[in-house]
């Protein structure tokens, strides 16, 4: 079977003009390896805490939950400054909470995307948000039982 070279004048005009048509070594190594072209190194760090900050200050101003977990983990720091615990214990405990904002702020970013896709029920849709509701809970019930494990135990 032979195959016709491919029109260059067509697959030009269909192309962005922002687009260049060739593309440099380095790129074309980029886009092959990572699926992706862009900045590496310290630049593309640097971007990465600004998308991340702004993903933060988002979540923070969008979602309730997010904003009761930072008082949470607030309060929890507060918290293990006065008890008299082990620095490995106080590590568990924040550390526990920490990861209780973090499940919400995946939470959240997996409603975003769903309720993005449309607002009508689908099943799908439906599950997604309850499982990642439920990753929520179970990360809360795990900080609980380790605050009342470490408590218990320190002081009963």
């Amino acid at each position: 079977m032979q195959t016709s070279p491919i029109n260059v004048k067509y697959t030009a005009s269909i192309m962005s003009t922002d687009e260049p048509l060739l593309m440099s070594k380095t790129k074309q190594h980029q886009s092959l390896n990572s699926g992706k072209p862009g900045n590496t190194g310290l630049t593309r760090v640097i971007k990465a805490a600004g998308y991340s900050a702004k993903g933060l200050k988002a979540a923070f101003k969008n979602e309730a939950a997010i904003r009761q977990e930072l008082a949470m983990l607030v309060l929890a720091i507060g918290l293990v400054c006065v008890f008299d615990l082990s620095v490995v214990e106080r590590i568990l405990m924040l550390g526990v909470v920490v990861l209780v904002f973090i499940v919400e702020l995946i939470n959240s970013a997996i409603e975003a995307v769903v309720d993005r896709i449309g607002v009508e029920h689908h099943e799908l849709s439906g599950r997604a948000k309850d499982i990642g509701s439920a990753a929520v809970m179970v990360s809360l019930f795990f900080a609980g039982f380790t605050w009342l494990y470490i408590l218990i135990s320190h002081y009963f």
